[in-house]
């Protein structure tokens, strides 16, 4: 049955527009994105049938446009729309950490943002949140990338452009891709090293956040940063 002669409070745009979008499903909020069906069965079903071959969502979305393009009822327009509605989301959370305001006083927003950045990537990248003295983002670069499990973090050029940017603290954050997040040795050894290296032009290492699946490890919170190091959590 098309989606059109389906009770009204049941199709995907009215339930949203009437019960928010937490009422919908993975598969009716991308049969919004979707516009229509493919193959004879309607947007809903689309989406059911691309949910069950190629996901689920997140699996489905962290594809890029030119994968997502090939797979069936998606196509090239459909798949930068999806990509561009993640971007957007992506912007957002971005957002909120350039208004203005101290990073410390909204530490799940960091983590959120990171997340969304650094989730799904299928290589290790780090980053770093460069701060000012109110602890307000001023950037936020890809210093490095690597392999599946690695990536060379050299504290020198951490060093630079945190001097660079004038920057008197920073928050670090890399990926897992194997979706564990819990800090390995390497982790912890590495974050030593920069703690270090920019404390010699004082600068403060507030957090080293690590993405992988579910929520974010932050160093701070776990206790693995020396105790005189300010705690962006806690």
């Amino acid at each position: 049955m098309p989606i059109h002669d389906w009770p009204p409070e049941e199709r995907p745009r009215e339930k949203l527009l009437t019960r928010g979008p937490t009422a919908l499903s993975d598969a009716e909020l991308l049969a919004l994105f979707l516009g229509s069906g493919f193959g004879g069965r309607d947007a809903v079903q689309t989406a059911r049938d691309l949910l069950g071959s190629h996901g689920p969502l997140r699996v489905l979305l962290d594809r890029p446009a030119a994968k997502l393009a090939r797979l069936p009822g998606l196509g090239p327009a459909r798949s930068c729309t999806l990509v561009a509605g993640l971007e957007l989301a992506h912007r957002y959370l971005a957002a909120e950490l350039t208004h203005g305001e101290s990073v410390g006083d909204n530490p799940l927003a960091v983590g959120r943002y990171l997340q969304h950045r650094l989730r799904g990537q299928a290589r290790e990248l780090f980053l770093v949140l460069f701060l000012d003295n109110r602890h307000r983002l001023i950037a936020c670069e890809e210093l490095f990338a690597g392999t599946i499990n690695t990536a060379p973090v050299y504290p020198r050029e951490v060093v630079r452009r945190a001097l660079l940017h004038n920057a008197a603290a920073v928050i670090l954050s890399h990926n897992h891709p194997s979706g564990d997040p819990e800090p390995s040795g390497a982790d912890a050894r590495i974050t030593e090293e920069l703690q270090q290296a920019l404390a010699l032009v004082d600068i403060r290492l507030l957090d080293h956040f690590v993405i992988g699946e579910g929520r974010p490890v932050s160093f701070a919170e776990r206790g693995l940063l020396p105790q005189h190091q300010p705690r962006l959590f806690g």
